[in-house]
């Protein structure tokens, strides 16, 4: 299953938020220097699905705010 997520960095809360069929938003505490922005959205979103951390894994946009996840 893949999803689009617009990843918002140094939020004041750590939540993920559904924008539409497929797409969602998460919020996150950390700060996007050196990955530590893509470890909190993966364990945000292995946590929203119940997952285990290790299924997801982000396609396209590593650097980018807009990534493209799979799990």
């Amino acid at each position: 299953m893949q999803i689009t997520v617009r990843v918002i960095p140094r939020a004041k809360l750590n939540k993920v938020e559904s924008v539409s069929a497929g797409a969602y938003r998460v919020h996150t505490t950390a700060a996007p220097a050196d990955g530590d922005a893509n470890a909190a959205v993966a364990k945000l979103l292995a946590k929203h699905f119940g997952v285990p951390k290790t299924c997801i894994k982000i396609i396209r946009g590593h650097t980018a705010r807009d990534k493209v996840i799979e799990f």
